[in-house]
């Protein structure tokens, strides 16, 4: 096994800390950029290597960036509705140009940036390939779609050997993100806004994982944008049926109509952001109800040798036994 010096940033979140986990474990140096101090312990428990800054710091950027060899670019503000589109942007599109300045000034040999299937909105004649418009529908998925361009405009100049991923929903042990669904499922409290016919894809944390790797290393990934989600999309209704039986409840069975539902969460925002309080309900959830997320991943597939493994039942198993075991769920 050839080893690397790996830079991982977003290493305190979800998908950066599987991946540093997974770097730590088949040997690799792993170094973290890190914002915050207390979210560094667990980090240190894999013997990864932690560099204190932030991504709009360009000086902290370069001192985590010497003498790297491949940079994991994971970091990102998400869609925090209490945030400004000027901190989005700080964060994502010019926290993002840093990185490439610095990579480019140490000559990193590769450099993964984590983009988003976000960055096609809502899928027009699905699935969606990797050449499939941009239509970015918030501030989250315009600042990624934005950062995306810097990444392709350096590789296309020659400047960087670059890798871009887009990934799909993704879930499993240590996300909190679809705590929230588990939860209203659970208890019996889910209800479908609108027909539930609209197609949704996710992706496992280890099967994402293995994903990044092979754009990490595969000669021919360099210059490439992949698409890295399950193997097929199905709709809301199926996935909620999923869910049910593996949480051992009875399939929600309630409808409601997603319009009156979406201009509520218009007026929480328009009522709340002005005076700094997070919406209790706003219209990115409701996108949830009404977007098309379907997508062809064949190209990874037959370029990488990229194959999910866990399907939808023996994932949303192993994520509910992790939040039994954290004592999230009942």
């Amino acid at each position: 096994m050839t080893t690397a010096r790996v830079l991982v940033t977003g290493a305190t979140g979800f998908t950066g800390g599987h991946l540093c986990e997974r770097l730590a474990r088949m040997g690799h140096a792993v170094r973290a950029l890190v914002r915050d101090p207390r979210r560094a312990a667990e980090l240190r428990r894999w013997n990864v290597e932690v560099s204190m800054g932030d991504l709009r710091d360009r000086g902290s950027v370069a001192q985590a960036m010497e003498g790297v060899d491949v940079v994991y670019h994971i970091a990102a503000l998400f869609r925090s509705e209490n945030q400004s589109r000027r901190e989005m942007w700080e964060i994502n599109v010019q926290g993002t140009q840093n990185m490439l300045d610095a990579a480019r000034q140490v000559g990193v040999q590769r450099f993964v940036h984590c983009s988003t299937v976000g960055v096609h909105g809502d899928v027009q004649g699905p699935p969606a390939t990797e050449e499939a418009p941009y239509q970015p529908g918030d501030y989250y998925q315009e600042s990624k779609t934005e950062a995306e361009a810097l990444v392709l405009d350096c590789s296309a100049r020659g400047w960087l050997p670059v890798v871009v991923f887009r990934p799909g929903g993704i879930y499993g042990p240590r996300d909190l993100r679809f705590l929230k669904l588990f939860k209203a499922i659970q208890r019996r409290r889910f209800v479908m806004l609108g027909s539930g016919q609209v197609q949704y894809q996710m992706i496992y944390i280890d099967d994402l994982i293995d994903g990044i790797l092979l754009c990490g290393t595969a000669p021919q990934a360099i210059g490439q944008v992949y698409i890295l989600t399950g193997d097929e999309a199905i709709s809301l209704n199926q996935l909620v049926e999923i869910l049910a039986r593996v949480l051992a409840v009875a399939p929600p069975k309630l409808h409601f109509p997603v319009t009156p539902v979406y201009l509520a969460g218009l007026a929480c925002e328009l009522v709340c952001k002005p005076l700094g309080i997070n919406p209790p309900l706003y219209r990115r959830r409701v996108d949830f109800f009404r977007k098309t997320r379907c997508f062809d991943i064949s190209k990874a597939q037959r370029a990488l040798g990229f194959k999910p493994r866990i399907d939808l039942s023996t994932g949303f198993g192993l994520t509910a036994a992790w939040y039994r075991d954290n004592h999230l769920l009942p």
